[in-house]
């Protein structure tokens, strides 16, 4: 019988970069003892240290791409659960996102290139089949925390209506997951998840036209059913609110939005704002605003959320 030598490091890495997942799927096997044990040797044992793992292997799975050194994959895994321990461990910061060192998305009046940043490997489906699994309470921080402008705990809460706390505690058992799903998954096929996304951008679109027209084109009136809830600040308390009546108030002030960004799974969607008021309104629209979208299994609109990133709920 002859037994074939395991594949190196620097193989596996080169097979990565070309967008094998199966290949990144080994090489974080094969390397999650030592990133757990530089976790372990800043942090201790606790739950800080399992996060900083799995935050470094999704990092991994999203920067695999920029290794120069593929021999030297271990030290670069090793020097990312080292950064994520750091970031835990300095006073009044925040755990990093997905990207480690990346930015999450702009706010107002910054440059915007979301998609470069989502797009910018071959796991990016990977990583939304993954993120499918998961429940979607669970989804549905992770997708605010890492993929929008929406990122601190605090905002975060004040999007969902739960304590920070609750997040914290959901972010943590999302990344667990996730990181679990992505290395159980990573020799599978994965569909296109650009197309939904791109599906939802189109809808944002038409959306937003009709808004400023006053009038919403028969696709959209089949998006927003009569059944359609609008939730959270905008809502009128004790009473069921369509957002219909609430875009044309928008309109009515003069007040314009722009898509910025877009999120979007299956049942949970994202999009990101940019509001123009015009010169002297009273109490005009904060510039930065995102509609949180719960769908049903049909895709339409069970309830919208609007949320103002970095003001009290």
């Amino acid at each position: 019988m002859v037994f074939l030598d395991p594949p190196a490091d620097e193989e596996l890495t080169r097979r990565a970069q070309s967008g094998e997942t199966a290949a990144l799927g080994l090489l974080l096997a094969r390397h999650q003892a030592p990133m757990r044990a530089v976790a372990l040797s800043l942090l201790g044992h606790g739950p800080d240290a399992e996060d900083a793992v799995q935050d470094a292997v999704v990092t991994a799975l999203r920067r695999i791409g920029d290794v120069r050194d593929p021999a030297a994959v271990g030290p670069w895994l090793r020097a990312i659960v080292r950064n994520a321990s750091r970031m835990r461990l300095r006073d009044g910061r925040e755990t990093p996102g997905l990207d480690g060192l990346d930015r999450p998305g702009p706010r107002a009046g910054e440059p915007s290139d979301p998609e470069r940043v989502v797009d910018r490997h071959a796991q990016r489906d990977w990583i939304w089949d993954a993120m499918a699994e998961l429940p979607q309470r669970l989804r549905l921080v992770l997708m605010l925390r890492h993929f929008s402008g929406i990122t601190s705990y605090q905002e975060i809460a004040d999007a969902c209506g739960i304590p920070v706390g609750t997040v914290r505690s959901r972010l943590s058992q999302a990344r667990g997951k996730l990181a679990e799903v992505l290395l159980r998954t990573a020799a599978e096929a994965h569909d296109d998840a650009s197309r939904v996304v791109e599906d939802s951008r189109q809808e944002a679109e038409l959306t937003l036209d009709g808004a400023a027209r006053g009038r919403q084109h028969r696709e959209i009136l089949e998006l927003w059913p009569a059944e359609t809830e609008l939730v959270g600040v905008l809502s009128t308390p004790e009473e069921r609110c369509h957002p219909f009546p609430a875009m044309e108030r928008a309109r009515s002030k003069g007040v314009v939005q722009r898509l910025r960004h877009v999120v979007a799974s299956p049942d949970v969607t994202i999009w990101e704002m940019t509001a123009v008021n015009p010169a002297g309104i009273p109490d005009p629209c904060p510039a930065d605003l995102a509609w949180l979208m719960i769908r049903r299994p049909d895709r339409r609109v069970r309830s919208l959320r609007v949320v103002f990133p970095g003001r009290p709920a």
